[in-house]
């Protein structure tokens, strides 16, 4: 729901602005609101582990999760928080500013414009920066690539178990240029404190070698 939430924002953002910094700006700090809007919802939880209290690799567990009507609990959140992504975006867009004067706002839009992705893409991107919105959590640019890489594979499904998938490929590229850490916080050592200081980082080699790897990616 988050990821589907900061692409919402970036959508809004490009549509409004068009792209660049301007734009990106924007949906980073929608994305921000989002996070936190979602947190409200989930007592301040924002991975599905602990939201839903399983592992989907839990067969037993995904029954039991079932059976005590969990599907029935995320769809009300998902109806509840679309509700919370309209209102946020309409009242963050309302609103003035200021635009970082730094070549790049954004790691994952960065790594986007690499990959070749389209302007409302790289867009659309911006907000999963620092973690999602900032919030330290897992990083964009794995995000990213799979939001990607899924793009160009409409009739490609895949399931709970990524091995052997271009998911499970990507997730081990990934794992590799990061020191197999996740999370954006742990990368990096810390959290953004703000945009500014997110665009900072990225100008000053942050994060490269996971970009360059993850520039690299292919379709097959």
């Amino acid at each position: 729901m988050l990821w589907g939430g900061a692409l919402a924002a970036g959508a809004r953002a490009h549509q409004l602005y068009g792209a660049g910094a301007k734009a990106e700006t924007e949906a980073m700090i929608a994305t921000q609101k989002l996070v936190e809007k979602f947190r409200t919802r989930t007592k301040g939880e924002v991975n599905c582990h602990e939201i839903t209290n399983l592992a989907m690799q839990d067969v037993k567990g995904v029954l039991k999760f079932l059976i005590k009507g969990g599907p029935i609990r995320c769809f009300t959140l998902a109806g509840k928080y679309s509700q919370d992504v309209y209102a946020e975006l309409n009242e963050t867009y309302s609103e003035e500013h200021g635009v970082p004067t730094s070549e790049a706002v954004s790691c994952t839009s960065l790594l986007a414009k690499k990959l070749g992705a389209t302007e409302k893409q790289i867009t659309m991107a911006a907000g999963l920066a620092g973690g999602i919105g900032f919030s330290g959590e897992a990083c964009g640019a794995l995000g990213l690539v799979v939001w990607l890489e899924a793009m160009k594979r409409p009739e490609e499904e895949v399931g709970f178990d990524v091995s052997g998938t271009y998911i499970g490929a990507l997730t081990e590229k990934f794992l590799k240029s990061s020191d197999y850490v996740f999370e954006c916080s742990e990368i990096v050592g810390r959290k953004f404190k703000s945009i500014e200081d997110h665009a900072e980082y990225v100008c000053s080699g942050g994060c490269s070698q996971i970009i360059e790897a993850m520039a690299v990616t292919k379709s097959s």
